[in-house]
Parts: C-alpha cells; sequence; structure tokens
C-alpha cells in the first residue's frame, strides 16, 4: 500500500489520501502515504499560485493594453507564459522522479523521507527518526 501511495500520487491527491485513511493502523503505511499527500497538496498550491498569477498578469497586461490603445501587444505577456509552462512541466517531472524513486524504496521496506516533507509527516505523525 505504501507503494500504490507513491505511484498513484501520479493521478492527484486523492490516491494518497484515501490510503492514508484506510491505512491508519500501519505507521509504514501511514507515512509514505503522508508525504505523498503533503508533496501532493504542495504542488497543487504551487499550481494555484502560479496560474493565478499567470491570470492576474495577463488582466492587467490586457487592460493596461487597451487603455493606452497601443497597436502591438506588450512583450512582456509572451515572456511570462513559457515561464508558467517552465514551473509546470519542472513540477510534473520532480512528480515523476518522487514516485518512481519513493515507491521503489517503500516496496524495498525504506524509511524513505521526502526532502522537505519526511520531516513534517513525522511530525505530523508523531514519529521519531527511523
Amino acid at each position: 500500500m505504501a507503494t500504490l501511495a507513491h505511484a498513484l500520487q501520479l493521478l492527484g491527491f486523492i490516491p494518497p489520501l484515501v490510503i492514508f485513511l484506510i491505512r491508519r493502523q500501519s505507521r509504514f503505511v501511514s507515512f509514505h502515504a503522508l508525504q505523498s499527500l503533503l508533496w501532493c497538496l504542495a504542488y497543487l498550491a504551487v499550481i494555484f499560485v502560479v496560474m493565478f498569477g499567470g491570470m492576474l498578469i495577463l488582466f492587467v497586461t490586457i487592460a493596461t493594453h487597451i487603455a493606452t490603445k497601443d497597436a502591438a501587444p506588450p512583450l512582456g505577456l509572451f515572456a511570462f507564459l513559457p515561464l508558467i509552462w517552465l514551473v509546470l512541466i519542472a513540477g510534473n517531472i520532480i512528480s515523476i522522479v518522487l514516485a518512481i524513486m519513493y515507491a521503489i524504496k517503500a516496496g524495498n521496506g525504506e524509511w524513505a523521507d521526502y526532502p522537505i516533507f519526511g520531516k513534517l509527516a513525522r511530525r505530523i505523525l508523531k514519529m521519531g527518526p527511523v
């Protein structure tokens, strides 16, 4: 189940959440599922912030363009759109790498910590270092 929690994180935060909730009696599965869940929620928050910022910049740019009656669209908008795509693609690549690496580690029975979320998961579950 711990391996599934990591592998299924590619489908979103719901599979790790379900595994975390139904396997609370196993500290090992809870630990891995919670790490996966925390990563998914953090990545979802990053996506939200990037998309909200992109939309805000888009609307401000369009409003400024209409107000000044410029003929050419502003270049700042075209510079920001590739940045949004780079952030999303980088996040997806990181998610795939984390899912594969930690699914393998969980399958081998390792108590492997995500770089940031491992300590947070241990604190939430009131676990000491293993």
